[in-house]
């Protein structure tokens, strides 16, 4: 079995996980913003997510169109990859470093904003997962696709019989 058809299963999986991820943080998110003050990590989270949830379906068709995604859908997630991460150290920075339930949004529950945090990272570490499945996936594309390269040969000349192989200049044959 081709090791292309073996990874689109797992490529799938972490796509749907990541997928999932980016559409709870924008939830959880959403309602932090409708529900009080909002500061600048919870607009960025939101931008992030948004953003993710729209620029991550094409990840779902890379699997069964390699050549024609995957380096496409390998730039989306090296960008995401980094800015999840900077959602992660603002989430992280708001909710571990201080009172969690003082920050944005204050006087909400520390158990949504914990949750929110762990789907932030979730969708950091399986954007991170998914460029390399995309590296595999090209990989073992090119390698089960490649065309074998053939020697050409001048015409009369024979190799891998004993004959000597061509030469660059003019040969004379003796009668």
């Amino acid at each position: 079995m081709p090791r292309q058809a073996l990874a689109r299963p797992v490529m799938l999986l972490v796509r749907a996980l990541q997928w999932a991820s980016a559409v709870i943080v924008m939830g959880i998110t959403s309602y932090f913003i409708s529900k009080g003050p909002r500061g600048q990590h919870i607009i960025y989270q939101e931008v992030i997510a948004v953003a993710s949830v729209v620029f991550f379906l094409p990840a779902f068709l890379s699997p069964f169109m390699p050549n024609m995604l995957s380096r496409f859908v390998f730039g989306i997630d090296v960008i995401f990859s980094y800015l999840w991460l900077t959602a992660f150290i603002f989430a992280a920075q708001d909710y571990n470093w201080h009172n969690c339930f003082l920050n944005a949004p204050p006087g909400r529950g520390c158990s949504r904003k914990k949750a929110n945090e762990t789907f932030i990272f979730l969708a950091f570490i399986l954007t991170f997962f998914g460029m390399l499945l995309e590296l595999y996936s090209l990989w073992s594309y090119r390698r089960e696709h490649a065309t074998p390269v053939v020697e050409k040969h001048p015409p009369g000349t024979t190799t891998g019989t004993g004959a000597a192989p061509p030469h660059d200049g003019p040969v004379t044959t003796v009668p």
